[in-house]
């Protein structure tokens, strides 16, 4: 690969033989490089094509510390096989700018997010909870620093983007607290608390987010041509999951503006009835 220009000494730009340009990222990859030298392509430990579909400035890169490149890369090395995901350019860009900024925040002792908030995403995202977690005491190791408790949370919703690269993090964000809203729905009209570590709660909330993300996306895919006898049927044989639904349906269209056609009734209202029947017999 040829060298074009340093973003940083752990960034640059080069061209391959084909003339495609990449973004590449390595330990003092651009250190003392001049455009037209070669690359000692042993030091690349990640690249990105350099026009992004979502047109990333990778200019950003030069505004960002080093030391910071550097433990973003040992961050996602860390995270893509405990999640078994991928980050794309762009992601790996916001992931290193949070970090940038976590880093000078930390010295503040800024936190940005309350302990209320911290229970509710560790209960409904434990995985990437966890995953976040161990990026934050990664980072505090490589960066000889302590983080805000908080920014175990922030990491999350960075890690909770990973799978929908059309959705942007404030809308992450937004889909987290409706998520949490709703479950708080389902355990007031049950008058139970829901087992956040079952197989059912997991794919609740797996549904519900799948859901809100087409609606961000105003997905045009969404099969509303739903036989009405299904929905009688469910409003028959679960009434009272199907009551729920119509609280969530109610809490949405003021919440978010969105309503639930038949065929998402439907489905969360299999889902509420799976997520409590068997606590409820159980209890």
């Amino acid at each position: 690969m040829i060298f074009i220009k340093n973003f940083n000494n752990n960034a640059a730009l080069v061209k391959d033989k084909n003339d495609k340009e990449w973004v590449v990222i390595g330990k003092g990859i651009g250190f003392g490089k001049k455009p037209g030298d070669l690359v000692d392509e042993t030091k690349i430990s990640r690249r990105f094509i350099a026009a992004e579909k979502d047109n990333v400035e990778m200019e950003a890169l030069a505004e960002i510390a080093p030391q910071t490149i550097a433990i973003a890369t040992e961050v996602v090395k860390l995270v893509e096989p405990l999640l078994n995901v991928k980050f794309t350019g762009y992601q790996y860009l916001a992931l290193a700018d949070h970090i940038d900024f976590a880093l000078k925040r930390s010295s503040k002792g800024l936190d940005l997010t309350e302990g209320t908030t911290r229970w509710s995403i560790k209960k409904l995202f434990p995985r990437e909870y966890d995953a976040a977690q161990q990026a934050v005491a990664l980072i505090e190791k490589m960066a000889q620093t302590k983080l805000a408790s908080g920014e175990v949370v922030l990491i999350t919703y960075h890690l909770l983007n990973l799978d929908s690269d059309e959705t942007g993090l404030h809308e992450t964000i937004k889909i987290s607290q409706l998520i949490g809203q709703i479950v708080e729905i389902v355990q007031y009209q049950y008058g139970i608390e829901l087992d956040s570590d079952s197989f059912n709660f997991n794919r609740f909330v797996t549904h519900l987010r799948s859901f809100m993300i087409q609606h961000l996306k105003k997905s045009e895919n969404r099969n509303n041509d739903l036989d009405p006898a299904i929905l009688e049927l469910m409003i028959a044989k679960y009434p009272k999951a199907y009551e729920t639904v119509e609280r969530i349906d109610k809490f949405l269209q003021q919440q978010a503006g969105w309503q639930l056609q038949p065929d998402d009734k439907v489905y969360l209202t299999l889902h509420i009835w799976r997520v409590t029947h068997r606590q409820i017999n159980n209890n």
